[in-house]
């Protein structure tokens, strides 16, 4: 029998009308690396909480899954916390002690494990995972990737034999999320530890699992290797939404139909147009941006204590009208401080805020949230208040001064946009990742903002729901809107966004139209640039390459 085997399984939550996970059989050897993938709501995170029973939501369950030839349900609670380790989306959701080092022993402090094993142990994990001079650190003061990686190695402790992931990279900048995606690789490939990673962005992950897993309504509908999967995946349907979150060399050989072995990684992209094509020349597209300032920062300085050090130095950021404007930056930088001030909700202590001209400060609360700011943070829980999903539109639409048919009428035009329709009677808590932004995203719109400030909109989002969520900032923008993102997503910013920046050292370096600002970046860029920057310039997106290909600026060798 395998390492891990689910038989007949099938899972539904309560009160739902079809069942989460249907006759699901599934066999995962020990030691493989498997990427399970699908669009938000596809089953994914509850079929692997199914593993961890602590994490296991209610509803009604049938099949059997073992673990190494044991029933799962037949383990003590105590076998479960060694063998089975689970790394949250949220890093500090995670978190539960003040140090470093109580962190790593904490677990084990939990088991009862003699102090001189605790101290080894400790030892080693603080050396393998390099964080040996974070050791005596708050863990309040960690950076989001230093978190993350150190909630792996706090599980890491236990010496589990399965590690699973869900969606651990989504809340981290691009090089935390590469530190922490080759330590993975790592562990499964030095340790040999069997490890499940439930993940959307596949551009890095997807070339090393040894297996992936598409699921779709709860169901598994391809299985094998990476490059399997995704030929599969192409002869189901060419126009499958998952084909949007391959990565991006496969994108790109699928689109162009070349008659050979698809590439997997960036290097093998690079070899790959290297053999098929010559170096091309193409002109910079034209920036097509207003120049009608909406809300400024200027030269604000911010810092959360009297004597704490400035988040914000000289802050400059001119907001234009009916742009979508994406900012970048290291996870801790100052990027989501940047944003509440421009919200109003942090005060600068010196430089000034400016909305249409008007100082900030200057507009009553009822009138700045209502009539010309909407903000959605970075955790959506935040705003939810109520138990289903329908009460939390009922709740915000009892404000409105119009009749009740216009409410209604207003909902449900909202609900069909976001295609939320299948949620409404959900808890917010219940849904996936990608699910809980729609349903905030709703909520702040429903409240018809001029400007738009949304925090990390995009993580726990599939490739397709991306899409829509950029076709709906696209009407929204062509509405008149401006929307300002704080985003870790690279691929989202350059397809989408009229301008991005990069945030450092409590300002902003660098501010372009997106092409210039990715074409010129070395680093913080696109895998389609890091892949085609030989070849040919300014192709920052597979659409933008492909394009090139079908002008014959990107020509056959």
């Amino acid at each position: 029998m395998a390492f891990i085997n689910f038989k007949d399984f099938d899972f539904t939550y309560p009160l739902a009308k079809r069942p989460a996970l249907k006759q699901l059989n599934l066999a995962i050897e020990q030691g493989e690396f498997v990427v399970f993938c699908g669009v938000s709501g596809c089953g994914k995170t509850t079929l692997l909480k199914q593993l961890k029973q602590e994490l296991a939501p209610h509803g009604e369950r049938s099949g059997d899954i073992f673990l190494n030839n044991q029933a799962l349900d037949s383990l003590t609670e105590r076998e479960r916390a060694e063998k089975i380790g689970y790394v949250l989306q949220n890093p500090e959701n995670q978190l539960v002690t003040d140090k470093v080092w109580h962190e790593l022993a904490f677990g084990l402090e939990n088991l009862g494990v003699e102090p001189s094993t605790i101290r080894r142990r400790v030892a080693e994990m603080a050396n393998f995972f390099g964080i040996q001079g974070l050791f005596h650190a708050d863990t309040m003061h960690l950076s989001g990737g230093q978190k993350q990686l150190l909630n792996l190695a706090s599980v890491m402790v236990m010496q589990p034999e399965v590690l699973i992931l869900d969606e651990p990279t989504s809340q981290l900048d691009p090089i935390a999320a590469t530190e922490f995606i080759q330590t993975l690789q790592k562990l499964n490939k030095e340790l040999g530890l069997t490890i499940l990673l439930v993940e959307h962005r596949l551009e890095e992950v997807y070339p090393l699992a040894d297996r992936v897993v598409m699921l779709e309504q709860g169901e598994i509908i391809a299985n094998g290797t990476p490059k399997a999967v995704a030929s599969e995946l192409q002869a189901i349907d060419r126009e499958h939404p998952m084909l949007l979150g391959l990565p991006t060399p496969l994108r790109i050989h699928h689109a162009l139909q070349l008659q050979d072995d698809a590439p997997l990684t960036i290097r093998e992209g690079r070899a790959w147009l290297t053999k098929h094509f010559v170096q091309g020349t193409a002109r910079m597209p034209n920036s097509a941006v207003s120049h009608d300032p909406i809300l400024e920062v200027k030269k604000g300085w911010f810092r959360y204590e009297a004597k704490g050090h400035d988040i914000l130095k000289e802050f400059d950021l001119t907001l234009e009208r009916g742009e979508i404007f994406t900012l970048l930056g290291g996870n801790g930088s100052g990027k989501s401080t940047a944003m509440q001030v421009m919200a109003g909700l942090m005060p600068l202590y010196r430089g000034q805020v400016l909305l249409e001209g008007r100082v900030l400060k200057k507009y009553r609360q009822k009138e700045l949230y209502r009539q010309f700011i909407g903000v959605l943070p970075q955790n959506p829980q935040t705003i939810f208040v109520a138990k289903t999903v329908r009460k939390e539109f009922e709740d915000l639409a009892s404000i409105w001064t119009i009749p009740e048919a216009q409410k209604q009428a207003k909902i449900a035009a909202m609900v069909a946009q976001l295609g939320i329709e299948h949620v409404l009677e959900h808890h917010p808590f219940d849904l996936s990742g990608g699910e809980q932004q729609k349903v905030a995203l709703a909520k702040v719109l429903l409240n018809e903002p001029k400007i738009l400030l949304l925090d990390e909109p995009t993580k726990g989002m599939d490739g397709a729901s991306k899409r829509v969520f950029a076709e709906i900032l696209q009407q929204l923008k062509a509405q008149g809107l401006t929307i300002f993102i704080v985003t870790h997503d690279v691929e989202f910013s350059a397809e989408f966004a009229d301008r991005a920046a990069l945030f450092f050292d409590g300002n902003i370096v660098s501010v372009d139209d997106r092409v210039a600002f990715y074409s010129g970046n070395h680093f913080y860029t696109t895998a389609t640039h890091r892949m085609s920057r030989h070849v040919v310039e300014h192709a920052i997106t597979p659409s933008q390459l492909i394009q090139y290909y079908e002008e014959g600026v990107l020509v056959e060798s």
